[in-house]
């Protein structure tokens, strides 16, 4: 794969451009541009005479959609969401007219090698989107004391086993520390049990508690919801796709509370039968719609 392709399918597509409703000349923000579908479809939308503010913590990211995005009305920023207010202050923009927040991973950066995204990664377990601020996962895991991991792995991936995970973890690091995705995923696919029909694979919330952890999402994702609705016109949309239920919930009771937005989507958003069997990550995504009062 060149940095010009892209193996990541936008989630839930269709639905982006129904509540976000992007016109021909506004601007709007993809804060999470991962890999550029969702902003592609976006500046399409608003044409030439309009814009799209592209953000992403992720250095490759941005240098990859930069490439692919040439010719699009799009202004690409290694930029973490939250700061958005501050990326328009620099660029003299008073307001948007729409917002969009997809937070699962992009397909790209499971197929990173040096990552450690991938369940079958070799690399290092970093995680990190931003690899030049925190720490790589796998010294997160050698750092924390055997009750601290459990906590992290229960609160942040809502796993059951985390504690059984842990006192594994702790075991093996006193001879050979974990340091790759492949290890990891292999130490926590032996700690726990896997009902013949499980659909998701044992380590897939232990590796989400670690990314969620070393990369700080839900702290930046609250931040973001009490910052950007500020940044929207009035009428403007502030559109969220969440993967899991601490996403979700934070993303309701932010729509629900704040006084600038009104909740346009009672429930949320899910992916079509159709969609999920053609892009099996589309299956946990969930899309909420708030959209700027007077």
């Amino acid at each position: 794969m060149t940095p010009e392709t892209t193996q990541h399918v936008p989630v839930l597509a269709g639905e982006v451009l129904q509540w976000l409703r992007p016109a021909a000349g506004e601007t709007l923000v993809d804060g999470t541009l991962g890999g550029g579908g969702h902003t592609r479809l976006v500046a399409e939308a608003v044409g030439p005479a309009g814009l799209v503010l592209a953000l992403d913590r992720d250095a490759a990211a941005v240098d990859a959609a930069t490439m692919r995005l040439h010719g699009l009305p799009v202004r690409v920023a290694q930029r973490n969401y939250a700061d958005l207010p501050e990326l328009l202050a620099e660029l003299g923009i008073d307001a948007v007219d729409g917002i969009l927040l997809d937070l699962g991973l992009s397909s790209d950066q499971l197929a990173d090698d040096q990552r450690g995204f991938s369940f079958h990664s070799e690399g290092p377990l970093d995680l990190r989107f931003d690899t030049t601020h925190g720490e790589p996962a796998w010294k997160l895991l050698e750092r924390l004391s055997e009750q601290h991991l459990a906590n992290v792995i229960f609160a942040l991936g809502e796993e059951r086993y985390s504690r059984r995970i842990a006192r594994q973890v702790v075991a093996r690091r006193r001879s050979s520390p974990v340091k790759s995705a492949r290890a990891l995923a292999e130490l926590v696919r032996a700690a726990i049990p896997r009902a013949k029909h499980d659909r998701i694979d044992p380590a897939t919330r232990t590796f989400q508690a670690l990314r969620i952890a070393v990369n700080e999402e839900l702290k930046w994702l609250e931040v973001a919801l009490r910052r950007l609705p500020a940044c929207l016109r009035p009428g403007g949309r502030f559109v969220v796709i969440s993967f899991h239920s601490l996403e979700d919930r934070l993303v309701k009771e932010a729509f629900r509370d704040v006084e600038q937005l009104r909740v346009l989507t009672r429930r949320p958003i899910r992916a079509t039968e159709a969609e999920v069997l053609a892009n099996p990550r589309a299956r946990s995504a969930k899309l909420r719609a708030a959209e700027r009062t007077e």
